[in-house]
Parts: C-alpha cells; sequence; structure tokens
C-alpha cells in the first residue's frame, strides 16, 4: 500500500529534508532548495560560469547537500528565489523532451537543531513556494496540498521577500558568522548575501547535478 504522505498522486510535491525526500514517491525531478548558504550561492556561481562539485557544497550546507546526493537517479535542479522561474521553465523545458508528464519533488533543505532534526525554514519555505507558483503559472499545476499551500503563501508575500528572508533565524544565525561561508569563500566561491538572496529571478541560471558535479542547466 503506497503510504498516505508519498503525494504520489499529484506532479508537483513538497516536503523537508532527507526524510521528507525519502517520504515522497521517486519523481522524475527533485528540486533542492536552501536559499541561504547553497542554493543561492550555487546558482550564482553557475551564473557566472563557474562549477561547483557536491564535495564542495557538503561543507556549506549539509541539509542541501544531503538531499541532492540522496536523490537517486532524478534529475537534481537547484532551487532559490534568486532563479525560481528559471527552475519552473527548465522543468517545463524536461518535459517537453520526455514527452511525458513529469513528476516533480520539491524539497526544502530547512535548518538542522543540535540533534539532526530537520526544522521548517521560512526562507526555504517562500523559496520552494515560488517555484511551485511558476510551475502553475507554466500550466504544471496539479499539486499536493502541501506544495499548493507554499506557492499561495509565497503569493501573499512576494511584496515582502526581502524583510521575511533577513529577519528569518537562518538570517540572523548568518549575522552571526557561520563556518559555512568561510568554507565556501575558502573553496573559492562568494557566498550570496542574505540581501541578494531574497531578490526573486534576479538569474536564469538552473545548477543540474551532473556525474557530482552542478553545471548550468542547457
Amino acid at each position: 500500500m503506497p503510504s498516505p504522505f508519498d503525494q504520489s498522486t499529484y506532479q508537483v510535491r513538497l516536503d523537508w529534508g532527507v526524510e521528507g525526500l525519502d517520504r515522497l514517491a521517486p519523481a522524475d525531478v527533485v528540486v533542492v532548495v536552501d536559499v541561504l548558504r547553497f542554493s543561492s550561492t550555487v546558482a550564482d556561481a553557475v551564473a557566472a560560469g563557474s562549477t561547483v562539485s557536491l564535495d564542495d557544497a557538503r561543507g556549506w550546507s549539509r541539509n542541501g547537500a544531503a538531499v541532492a546526493s540522496g536523490a537517486g537517479g532524478a534529475v537534481v535542479l537547484i532551487g532559490s528565489l534568486r532563479n525560481a522561474s528559471a527552475v519552473a521553465r527548465a522543468i517545463a523545458t524536461l518535459q517537453d523532451r520526455n514527452q511525458a508528464r513529469t513528476s516533480v519533488s520539491v524539497i526544502a533543505a530547512g535548518e538542522a537543531d543540535a540533534d539532526g532534526a530537520v526544522r521548517f525554514a521560512v526562507e526555504d519555505h517562500l523559496g520552494a513556494g515560488a517555484i511551485i507558483a511558476a510551475l502553475t503559472d507554466l500550466g504544471i499545476d496539479h499539486t499536493a496540498p502541501d506544495a499548493a499551500v507554499a506557492a499561495e503563501g509565497f503569493r501573499a508575500l512576494k511584496r515582502a521577500l526581502r524583510h521575511m528572508v533577513s529577519a528569518s533565524g537562518s538570517a540572523r544565525e548568518l549575522a552571526e558568522g557561520v563556518a559555512a561561508t568561510d568554507r565556501m569563500r575558502a573553496s573559492g566561491v562568494v557566498p550570496t548575501t542574505t540581501s541578494s538572496a531574497a531578490e526573486l529571478d534576479a538569474i536564469d541560471a538552473v545548477p543540474v547535478l551532473r556525474d557530482g558535479v552542478f553545471v548550468a542547466f542547457d
């Protein structure tokens, strides 16, 4: 019997962290959303013409990198507020290429507490909602309730993104300084600022994971 929580009857699904990825039915595409520290920085690096190895990314965001690593045979895309519409267009392109309905699991990475449990993160919920809303605008709108709630929450708060992201607990933690930011710089990558991470559709680059490296989707 399928789990009542696997969202398998829906094309677009949403859950949190690696456990959420495992809870959902297998999907054709997995979108990793870890707005601060990971998704925005990887997307900006790829937009600038660089590539990012998954090994380096593990030092930046345990949650985001773990989701990317655990996606199995799915196409893994990196999504954020900065490239939400571009991610939706990439998924539509994949669906056109496949000539079949393409299932999508949007995984918000969240924040890990001291025991490793994933908690809700405002910025990741907004980032996931932005991508799901953009998919809906393209007609990919058979969304699970979890995904629909995120999309409508994003739409309602769209004009307040900068405030919502900067006021989040994750942003306050970053302001105090975290080792992950230092590891980004050590690997030659400039971390995306909290202010920039809140900019909607600032770039068109969509990182896709190929052979352990994040490169530009084409």
